[in-house]
């Protein structure tokens, strides 16, 4: 708690001599009498409590002008935010959601690892604008650039395969994600596209919306996501599902020529502890310096002050006239 007037908190000094004539007053007040035997005197003493109650209107009026000095202050409250800096990007993620990644090869299967790989990437990152884009036949923007994690953590819990036409749209996936970026005013802008196929459907071609990224200055990193050689695909079949090992067919060519074209790089991931060291590594290559203004929010707390000090003159007053009530 600070004061806006704290100038005005020497006017309690001033209550010291009051205090110390009021103490004086009263101890010239008493009177005195010289008598042999205190027998009888004893029984018709004041109580301590009686003795309280009259000093009571004297307390009531003293914490009432401090409190009244403490409403001329000005007490407030402040909220505020020191001069910093610290580091934050804009990034978009951009995921493939197809049917091939549900293949488990990676534990429980692609798509849970890679989201909760890219789960504990937004949370190492709390500075950051981070979007999501997802795509399979088609893409849609799963969630805008945005500072609220939380909201963006719990939207990714909800992705699933099926929510979208199945296929493998790079392009798509990869332009979707540069339209969503592109307008950023952040000195580094960056797309971290994942799939584990080739490009196999979309209107743009996965190139094209690279150089589409490259004019915006947007850097790609690519993942190319599955093991070398065979993998374990669970295939839906009239009596069940039924799992089939099938060969990974991942267009790591074009994955890397996004990744120059754009001045990012490419990496494959064959297992969770890959995965999870690629998303570590580009955490460390991508940290921006960004200036935090420092703010103050200033909340007066005069008014409970003004309001005690108000009944507790009311309060002296009701006594007064009541139980203390002087007769003439």
């Amino acid at each position: 708690m600070s004061f806006n007037n704290p100038e005005y908190l020497y006017l309690l000094l001033l209550l010291l001599p009051v205090l110390a004539w009021y103490v004086f007053k009263q101890y010239q007040a008493d009177a005195s009498l010289q008598i042999s035997d205190l027998q009888r005197l004893v029984k018709s003493s004041e109580k301590l409590s009686t003795k309280l109650l009259f000093h009571t209107p004297f307390l009531l009026r003293f914490l009432a002008i401090t409190l009244l000095i403490i409403v001329v202050a000005r007490p407030t409250l402040s909220n505020s935010i020191r001069n910093e800096t610290t580091e934050g990007i804009d990034i978009v993620l951009a995921m493939d959601i197809s049917g091939t990644m549900l293949a488990e090869d990676l534990r429980p299967n692609r798509l849970e690892a890679a989201k909760r790989v890219a789960t504990e990437f937004i949370v190492e990152r709390p500075n950051d604008n981070i979007g999501l884009v997802v795509f399979a036949g088609e893409s849609f923007t799963q969630c805008p650039l945005t500072t609220d994690h939380a909201v963006l953590v719990n939207l990714f819990s909800g992705i699933k395969y099926g929510i979208i036409e199945d296929g493998t749209a790079i392009g798509m996936g990869l332009a979707n994600a540069v339209s969503r970026i592109k307008d950023s005013k952040a000195k580094s802008k960056v797309v971290i596209l994942l799939t584990d196929g080739s490009n196999n459907a979309g209107e743009i071609a996965p190139l094209t919306a690279a150089e589409i990224a490259k004019t915006f200055g947007v850097r790609v990193y690519t993942i190319g996501v599955g093991t070398r050689g065979m993998a374990r695909y669970p295939v839906q079949t009239p009596v069940g599902i039924r799992y089939q090992d099938m060969p990974v067919d991942i267009d790591e060519d074009m994955l890397r020529q996004i990744a120059n074209m754009t001045g990012g790089r490419y990496f494959r991931a064959t297992d969770n502890e890959n995965l999870k060291a690629i998303y570590t590594e580009i955490d460390q290559m991508e940290k921006t310096k960004i200036a935090v203004k420092e703010y103050k929010k200033k909340t007066e707390i005069y008014l409970p002050f003004a309001v005690v000090a108000f009944l507790l003159l009311v309060a002296e007053l009701i006594l007064k006239n009541t139980i203390l009530k002087k007769l003439p």
